[in-house]
């Protein structure tokens, strides 16, 4: 009996517990749900904490000499909080900000599928006096406000348009794509450098936590910035560029159009690089209302067009060295085999024209003189695909691979090509001839003709051409070099010292382009002529210097200029000349210092 009593008792006491500890946790539980709650609502109607992201600086461009190319500058940028905003206040601030009515109307209307409370950019760049405006009047304009960004500045003495590219406002379906690391207002590398190594120069954001009142104001720091975080800028880029010879290229092209890239041959490292007409980075990176763009975009000189990698021309007797190490490489040919050239060639009822009547031709003669029936011969001896197949292993045809964000491959007809074209049996040889001076449907890029260039001076060994050298570490601003793809021509030196003999007589004998000679650097190279059915014909000239050991491979397109020698040629001279003496100066001045 007492046994069973004390053990009713103890459960009643259990039972005790047990419901008084349910009573205080739903005690606690109302507490801070509800009344809590309520305090902490009447605060917020006070002050808030709020995370403002800081951007990144992207990283800077450097030349090859570690001039600056590309850097980074201060700005203010106009933005607004729709959540906050009143749109009656768009007329006054257009007024103030010197945009066209509806100016922003239109940016809003934008990135309607984001949340009001996301701050829309309106503009960048804008000046300071509207900057003290919005401080001074900023009770009056809720949800308007402005950042200090860092945008590039292009001050540094070159363009290069084509090259750097350029960046924009992201879009929605680049956002939705990369949600994880951008957001709404972020701008991104669309062109050029700017877009191919974009993950290496966008760097890494930071934030800071502010305390704002029901106006969103800031009134100081949350926890004195203890849990802020700093954004880390983007790597810096070290570019292949000599920024001697890239002025002199972009100096030269003014008021022409084409283009030319210069390679170092053994590394295939761009050393100047111009699209010609270019538009102004300076200008043209400030710009977000779209009718400009739209007016860049649609000028009839295409200004946006890299013509560099993406125009495709005919090469012209440029080509003819490629033949020749055909011939040389297939046995068709030696260094001492002639023909006799008697003004052009007789093929069925049509006759070739060469330049003129130039007599006993061997290989080295018909490059000096560019001897258009010695290739006409000489390509139908080595037939269609043959020809094609090494012409393809050479480059053509095919993507160089260049670091820039566009570029073609280029047209190198075969008898596949011909069959599809014109039909199965209904082409001849006759098309043959054409392709052996570079005419007909080949067409190729100048960044090709350059990587071409450069297989010739480096006896078959390049690699594929870029721009950009490698980066420098965030840390220790260690520097880190980029491996890029190596292009190797399995054909025999003998066969390259031939076809090179050749073009140091264009330059240096009695060849088309000795009016480019130089005292102080021997120049090899070889003049073209484009035909160009819709106008005047592309002037073109590809070369090499010193010849003896060439640090320097150029490729020169001028359009609608006519003879390679006349307009091309002084080009690639000036430019040649121009790198030389830069690195000879660098060289000078580093002897210099390790002598003292």
């Amino acid at each position: 009996m007492d046994n069973s009593f004390g053990s009713a008792d103890r459960r009643r006491i259990l039972y005790f517990i047990i419901i008084l500890f349910f009573a205080i946790s739903i005690f606690q539980l109302f507490r801070m749900q509800i009344l809590e709650q309520v305090a902490y609502k009447e605060k917020s109607t006070e002050n808030s904490i709020k995370k403002i992201m800081l951007k990144a600086p992207r990283g800077i461009f450097f030349d090859r000499n570690f001039q600056v190319l590309v850097s980074n500058k201060p700005s203010y940028s106009f933005e607004i909080t729709p959540a906050n905003y009143n749109r009656q206040l768009n007329p006054l601030i257009e007024h103030v900000l010197g945009v066209d009515s509806n100016y922003i109307s239109k940016r809003l209307s934008k990135s309607t599928a984001y949340s009001k409370y996301i701050p829309r950019l309106i503009k960048r760049n804008v000046d300071f006096p509207f900057v003290a405006w919005l401080e001074e009047n900023s009770n009056k304009l809720p949800g308007a406000s402005y950042v200090i960004e860092m945008q590039r500045d292009y001050s540094f003495g070159i363009n290069g348009a084509h090259i750097f590219g350029y960046t924009r406002e992201i879009n929605y379906s680049q956002l939705k794509r990369q949600k994880n690391f951008y957001s709404l207002g972020d701008y991104v590398g669309i062109k050029g450098i700017e877009k191919t190594y974009e993950n290496y120069l966008r760097g890494e954001k930071g934030y800071k936590l502010v305390i704002v009142n029901s106006s969103q104001r800031i009134i100081g720091k949350y926890e004195n910035g203890k849990g802020d975080r700093a954004p880390v800028k983007g790597y810096d880029l070290i570019l292949t560029l000599n920024s001697d010879a890239q002025k002199v290229a972009e100096k030269s092209f003014k008021h022409k159009t084409g283009s030319l890239v210069a390679i170092e041959p053994s590394t295939g490292e761009v050393l100047a690089f111009v699209s010609s007409p270019q538009y102004n980075l300076a200008e043209f990176a400030s710009i977000m209302d779209e009718s400009m763009i739209r007016k860049i975009i649609h000028d009839k000189n295409k200004p946006l067009f890299n013509r560099g990698t993406t125009s495709i021309y005919p090469p012209g007797s440029t080509i003819k060295m490629l033949a020749a190490l055909i011939g040389l490489q297939e046995g068709l040919i030696t260094k001492y085999s002639t023909i006799d050239c008697k003004g052009g060639l007789q093929y069925g009822n049509r006759f070739f024209k060469c330049h003129g009547a130039h007599g006993i031709t061997n290989v080295i003669k018909a490059i000096e003189q560019s001897c258009n029936t010695y290739f006409y011969k000489l390509i139908l001896d080595i037939g269609l695909d043959r020809w094609a197949n090494y012409v393809k292993k050479f480059g053509f045809g095919k993507k160089t691979g260049i670091d820039l964000s566009e570029e073609s491959k280029g047209i190198v007809p075969d008898s596949k090509y011909y069959d599809k074209v014109y039909g199965k049996g209904k082409w001849s040889r006759g098309n043959l001839i054409s392709l052996g001076i570079g005419q007909g449907e080949l067409s190729v890029t100048t960044v090709q003709l350059a990587q071409y260039a450069a297989l010739l001076a480096n006896f078959g060994k390049t690699k594929s051409p870029h721009v950009v050298k490698g980066y420098l570490t965030q840390d220790n601003q260690e520097f880190i070099p980029l491996k890029f793809k190596d292009v190797n021509i399995d054909f025999k030196r003998k066969y390259f010292d031939i076809v090179r003999e050749g073009m140091f007589k264009v330059v240096n004998g009695k060849g088309t382009a000795t009016g480019i000679k130089l005292k102080e650097y021997k120049i090899a190279g070889k003049t073209g002529t484009s035909q160009n059915p819709h106008g005047k014909d592309h002037a073109l000239f590809i070369a090499f210097a010193p010849y003896d050991n060439p640090k320097i491979a150029i490729a020169v397109m001028v359009e609608n200029a006519g003879f390679g020698s006349s307009f091309a040629a002084p080009i690639a001279r000036d430019v040649i000349k121009a790198y030389l003496d830069s690195e000879k100066k660098i060289n000078n001045q580093k002897l210099l210092s390790e002598w003292n």
